[in-house]
C-alpha cells in the first residue's frame, strides 16, 4: 500500500469514509460512531495525501482523489501480483484503477468489474466566514507540518499556492521558464517578498529544452494532447533540475486552483458553457472531479523526472476544509479567485503574494507558445485540426 499504513485504508474501506485523514480535524460534535479519529486525545493519524495499493483481502484500492496511480493489466485477474502495478510502463495493457474503486480478488481489468466503495463527501458548508477561514489556515498548517523535509525541494512559481508550500520548508525553491516568461519574473518578486532570494533556483529554458522533452513527457504520461503535455513539461524540468541536484522529493502546490476556485469557468458559472452546475460552489466540485486525471498526469511525469511528488494542498484535512467552502468564500463579490484560500495564506505569505494573480503554468512559463512555434516550424501549420498534439504524436511514433 503506497500513502498511508494498510490498517487505515482497510478501515477507510469498510466505512465508506473517503477521507480518513481528515478525521482528527474535526469537532467532536462533528464525527460519529466508528470514526477513524484516535482512540485517545493524545493520539493522531498519520497525514492523508493520497492511496493506493492491495488490501489484506485482495482487493486494490485507490483513493477518492486518485492521489496515488494504480494499474491493472486489462482483461487480466486482478489476483495476480503481475496484473498490477503502481506504473503503467510495467504492464502491456495499462488501465488506471478509477478514483475510489476497488477491484476485487478474481475480477479481472477492463470489464467494469471495480467497484466504487469511495465518493466524494458533500459536507454541510461553513456558517460563518471567519470560522471557514481560520478551518483553511488550520489545515494549511498541520499538513504543511507533517511534511518531512529530507531529500525535499518545491517547485515554486510565485503563485500563493506554491508560495504557501514554499513558506514552509528551508528547501531550494524550483522556478521553470524561458527567461522572459512571467513564472521566472513572478517567482522572482516573491521570493523576494518572502526573504528567499537565496533559496531561488531559476531553470531558464530555450526550445531545445521543449523539443527535448516532448517524446519524454508524452511517453511518461501515456499522453499526447497539447494540453497536457504543455502542463507537464515545465513540472518535469523543474523535477530534472531538482533530481540532477540531489533530491529526490519535490513539493507542489497542485489542488489549489480545483480545491479552492482558482478557475475562470467556475468563476463565471453557471454562464460559462464549459461547466453543467448553475452554482460557483457546483462547479467547484465539477473541478475537484477532474483531479484524479490531472494528478495522474503530474505524477507520472514527475515520477519519471526521478523525484517523488509531495502534494501538501492534497491532504484531506485540507480537502475537507475546501469543501465545505459557501460560493463567496471560493469566488468572492469582486470576483477575485481562491478567495478563502487568499486570505487563510496571508498567515504564511505576504499580502502581495497572496493576493497575486498568475498565469497557468503552461502559459506563464511560456511552454505552450514554444511547442505552438516547435509544431508550426515541423509542418504542423494552426490551419490544421489541433496542430500542436499531432505534432508530439509525431515525436512518439
Amino acid at each position: 500500500m503506497r500513502g498511508v499504513p494498510v490498517e487505515l485504508v482497510e478501515r477507510a474501506v469498510a466505512e465508506g469514509n473517503p477521507l480518513p485523514g481528515a478525521r482528527a480535524d474535526l469537532r467532536p460534535d462533528e464525527r460519529t460512531a466508528g470514526s477513524l479519529a484516535p482512540a485517545d486525545a493524545g493520539a493522531s493519524e498519520p497525514a492523508v495525501r493520497g492511496f493506493a495499493g492491495r488490501l489484506p483481502d485482495g482487493r486494490l484500492v485507490r483513493d477518492v482523489l486518485g492521489r496515488q496511480p494504480i494499474f491493472v493489466e486489462r482483461g487480466e485477474s486482478a489476483t495476480a501480483d503481475a496484473s498490477w502495478s503502481f506504473s503503467p510502463h510495467d504492464l502491456a495493457a495499462p488501465e488506471s484503477l478509477p478514483a475510489g474503486h476497488v477491484l476485487a480478488v478474481g475480477d479481472s481489468a477492463g470489464d467494469s468489474n471495480s467497484e466504487q466503495l469511495l465518493s466524494l463527501p458533500d459536507p454541510d458548508q461553513f456558517e460563518r466566514d471567519d470560522e471557514a477561514v481560520q478551518r483553511v489556515r488550520d489545515s494549511l498548517r498541520a499538513s504543511l507540518d507533517a511534511v518531512g523535509v529530507d531529500g525535499l525541494a518545491v517547485a515554486f512559481s510565485g503563485g500563493v499556492d506554491s508560495a504557501v508550500v514554499a513558506s514552509a520548508f528551508d528547501a531550494p525553491l524550483y522556478v521553470v521558464g524561458f527567461p522572459d516568461s512571467h513564472d521566472v519574473a513572478a517567482a522572482r518578486r516573491a521570493a523576494r517578498l518572502m526573504d528567499r532570494e537565496d533559496d531561488l533556483r531559476v531553470v531558464e529554458l530555450d526550445a531545445r529544452d521543449v523539443e527535448r522533452a516532448v517524446p519524454t513527457v508524452a511517453r511518461a504520461t501515456g499522453r499526447t494532447n497539447a494540453m497536457d503535455v504543455q502542463i507537464a513539461i515545465p513540472l518535469y524540468l523543474a523535477a530534472e533540475r531538482a533530481a540532477a541536484d540531489g533530491f529526490d522529493r519535490l513539493a507542489v502546490g497542485q489542488g489549489a486552483d480545483e480545491l479552492f476556485g482558482g478557475y475562470a469557468k467556475v468563476a463565471r458559472a453557471p454562464e460559462d458553457p464549459r461547466v453543467a452546475a448553475e452554482t460557483v460552489r457546483g462547479a467547484a466540485r465539477e473541478m475537484v472531479r477532474s483531479l484524479p486525471g490531472q494528478i495522474e498526469r503530474d505524477v507520472l511525469a514527475l515520477r519519471d523526472a526521478g523525484v517523488e511528488p509531495v502534494a501538501p494542498l492534497l491532504d484531506d484535512r485540507v480537502v475537507r476544509a475546501a469543501l465545505r467552502l459557501p460560493g463567496d468564500l471560493l469566488v468572492d463579490s469582486r470576483g477575485e479567485r481562491k478567495a478563502a484560500l487568499r486570505l487563510a495564506a496571508r498567515e504564511f505569505v505576504p499580502d502581495p503574494v497572496a493576493f497575486r494573480e498568475k498565469k497557468a503554468v503552461q502559459y506563464g512559463s511560456l511552454v505552450a507558445r514554444e511547442l505552438d512555434r516547435l509544431a508550426r516550424q515541423a509542418g504542423f501549420k494552426r490551419r490544421m485540426d489541433d496542430h500542436v498534439s499531432q505534432f508530439v504524436e509525431s515525436r512518439v511514433e
